[in-house]
Parts: structure tokens; C-alpha cells; sequence
């Protein structure tokens, strides 16, 4: 795909403050228009609260951010129909079929009626699922399941496709599939993906652009290589450790109250 140099993210200066907690300490950062840009930390670091700040579950406390031309805060609306978004954590409605799940998240996109099928059609095809459409979700395995979750996240041609850890708990083999469907999709979708994962290898092999952020702020910014060259190390891993140390963390934000705040987001629209 044709990269260009225009940003379809931009964030300058952002602050996010919990009482007298700084989640988000005056980061900055752009990404551009095709990009694979994965956002990397340790558990606490700011990943979330970014991302939800980008896709307008959170308010900055200071900042400037704006995603795909609109900001956040004042279009919320036209931000939210820019990008789709696969959570780490399921989900999908278990007791409805693929097709169905499908069907549910397009009416919410407000895609036109006589659009609806072929455009389903065209997303099962492609990640595969077509001959499993009638089928109940809670049928499918794990990998079937992320696949059916990147298909719906596509369903209203978003410009960014936001992935929150969503090869979580898979095993190598349906990973590695997985990336190649993400890679692919992004292409014929012409398309930027923004993604966090805690597989370094991946991160190392799809990622254009690399940040990492720790304890607020980003400390290192740029592709795989060149983090692997400043940091004089063989491996991604191993310079995500120089950069951020060896301490294990604590996770700063529950599952529940990450699925709380997305259901909220569609309650409101």
C-alpha cells in the first residue's frame, strides 16, 4: 500500500489527569495515513487512557487531539464513525450468529439497508467465515472469533482500525494467521491501524512506526529498527526492556470498566 505523509492522528501536548494521578503526561505524536503504528508499554503506562481519549470514551484534561480531521471532544460522532475497534476482551453476542453480529453493528453504523448484505458478505468472505454465517458465535473458537471481530470492526469502511491486544490468549500458529488477514485487510481497505500488543515479535514484524510510553510519557518514538539501534539491542523485547525496565506492573484499569465504557460509547449514539 502507498504510504503518504499525511497524519490521520495527531495528538500535541496531551494530558490526562485522574485527581492528583497524571495518566498521560504532555505526550505528542503523529500518525500517518496507511501507517501500522503500534503503541507499546508496560501495564499503567498511559496505552489506554490514550487510546480511549482517541476514540472519544475520555476527555483530555489538556491537549490537542484530533483524528481523522475531527476532534474527540466537540465531533465525537464523526470521529466514531472514522475508526473501528477490536478490544481485547470479547465482545460479540454469543447466542446470535456471525451474520446476525454482523447485521446488529451495521445498523448501528447506520449503513444503508440495501448496502448491509453484500457488504457483510464481502467481510466473511474474506476473513473466511462465510460457511459458518449461520452459525452461533459461541460455537467458535477462539481464533474464529477475533476474525469475526475484525470483520465487524470493518463493516462501515473505517479510515483506522484500532486493535487493543486482540491476539490476547491465541496460540502462535492462529496468531500469526491473524496478522496476515490484519495486514491484508488493511491494504484492500486502505486503511491505518493502530495497535497495542504485548507480543514484541509482532509488534516487530507488522509495526511501520513504534512508541513507547511509560509511566505517562513517551520515551522513544520511530520504526523497529531504529529502536533495536539506539538501544544497541538484537531484539525489540529486549530494547522495550531498556526502555522501560524490568519491573513487573500492576494493570491500572479492569476488564469491566473497559467493556463498561464501550457499551456506554454506543448507548449514546
Amino acid at each position: 500500500m502507498e504510504k503518504t505523509e499525511e497524519n490521520i492522528i495527531e495528538v500535541k501536548n496531551l494530558i490526562k489527569k485522574f485527581g492528583n494521578f497524571t495518566a498521560v503526561d504532555n505526550i505528542s505524536f503523529n500518525v500517518k495515513k496507511g501507517e501500522v503504528f503500534a503503541f507499546l508499554g508496560p501495564n499503567g503506562a498511559g496505552k489506554t487512557t490514550t487510546i480511549k481519549i482517541l476514540t472519544t470514551l475520555l476527555h483530555p484534561t489538556s491537549g490537542n487531539v484530533i483524528v481523522n480531521g475531527f476532534s474527540p471532544v466537540t465531533n465525537q460522532d464523526k470521529v466514531r464513525h472514522s475508526f473501528g475497534i477490536v478490544f481485547q476482551d470479547p465482545s460479540l453476542d454469543d447466542e446470535l450468529t456471525a451474520y446476525e453480529n454482523m447485521e446488529f453493528h451495521a445498523v448501528l453504523y447506520g449503513i444503508k439497508p440495501n448496502a448491509i448484505k453484500d457488504r457483510i458478505t464481502e467481510l466473511l468472505k474474506l476473513v473466511e467465515l462465510w460457511d459458518r454465517r449461520n452459525d452461533l458465535v459461541k460455537t467458535f473458537s477462539g481464533g474464529m472469533k477475533r476474525r469475526l471481530e475484525i470483520a465487524r470492526g470493518l463493516i462501515h469502511h473505517p479510515k483506522i482500525l484500532f486493535l487493543d491486544e486482540p491476539t490476547l490468549g491465541l496460540d502462535p500458529q492462529t496468531r500469526n494467521f491473524l496478522w496476515e488477514y490484519i495486514k491484508n485487510m488493511s491494504k484492500k481497505e486502505d486503511m491505518t491501524v493502530f495497535l497495542t500488543t504485548h507480543y514484541m515479535e509482532e509488534a516487530d514484524r507488522i509495526a511501520d512506526r513504534i512508541a513507547v510510553i511509560d509511566n505517562g510519557k513517551i520515551i522513544e518514538i520511530g520504526p523497529p529498527g531504529k529502536l533495536k539501534k539506539d538501544t544497541k539491542s538484537k531484539t525489540l523485547e529486549d530494547a522495550f526492556l531498556k526502555l522501560t525496565g524490568h519491573n513487573i506492573r500492576e494493570e491500572s484499569a479492569s476488564v469491566k470498566d473497559h467493556m463498561r465504557l464501550h457499551r456506554r460509547m454506543w448507548t449514546r449514539r
